[in-house]
């Protein structure tokens, strides 16, 4: 997803906006849990398993509250990737500021929400920003990164520290260098996640606006000082 003006490392795969992004995301399941019912609404793998299960023991009803953050995790994904397509990106300018942008908005409707009967729905539509999230922003530098969900970046982050200290691999102690500072994040993010929701309650969706719109402004800055050179 290539913006004018891009360099090989450009914004949307520096180091900073991705810290940022990952943050949010740990802040949002924090928030989901502790003060929207109980879910982790960025990852689809629980809704999956709790769909599979509940089926099998006939629990129709339980079975099918899950199917609708699932649904729109994957319109999510459709979304992003509908930014992307040649002619939209040429009437956004900037795909991938417009993805963030989707985001930034989505999660402020969030915090306008009351808690209890449209919990459900705030599963939905985090689900939703989640998927538009991972699809636009899935690279540090020259490696993949997962921005919503840990497992496999703690596998990549485990292998490129081996790498480094076993074969002394440049390339993968890098890596070591680039993967475990924003996995760290995803830490961090879940513990602010949990002081703010349990201080402020529903609103605190809003800390990880603010993140997100740090990250917006991490694009502005680096037009800024490219323009500069």
């Amino acid at each position: 997803m290539t913006e004018p003006g891009d360099v090989p490392y450009r914004t949307s795969r520096s180091l900073r906006l991705i810290v940022l992004l990952t943050m949010a995301a740990g802040f949002l399941d924090a928030y989901t849990f502790l003060g929207r019912g109980g879910v982790f609404a960025t990852a689809q793998t629980g809704n999956v398993v709790l769909l599979g299960v509940q089926a099998a023991q006939a629990q129709w009803a339980d079975a099918l509250r899950h199917l609708p953050p699932i649904v729109a995790f994957v319109i999510g994904v459709w979304t992003a990737e509908t930014i992307r397509l040649p002619r939209v990106a040429a009437v956004l300018r900037w795909p991938v500021r417009a993805a963030l942008g989707l985001e930034i908005l989505v999660l402020v409707l969030v915090g306008l929400m009351p808690s209890g009967g449209s919990d459900e729905l705030v599963a939905v539509m985090i689900a939703f920003v989640a998927s538009v999230q991972i699809t636009s922003f899935g690279l540090i530098g020259r490696w993949t990164f997962n921005t919503t969900v840990t497992t496999t970046n703690l596998r990549n982050a485990a292998q490129a520290v081996y790498g480094a200290v076993v074969r002394h691999d440049r390339d993968a102690a890098a890596q070591a260098r680039s993967l475990w500072p924003a996995i760290g994040s995803f830490a961090a993010g879940a513990l602010l996640g949990g002081l703010v929701t349990a201080r402020i309650g529903d609103r605190a969706v809003w800390v990880a606006v603010v993140l997100l719109v740090a990250g917006l402004a991490l694009f502005l800055a680096d037009d800024r000082r490219r323009g500069r050179s």
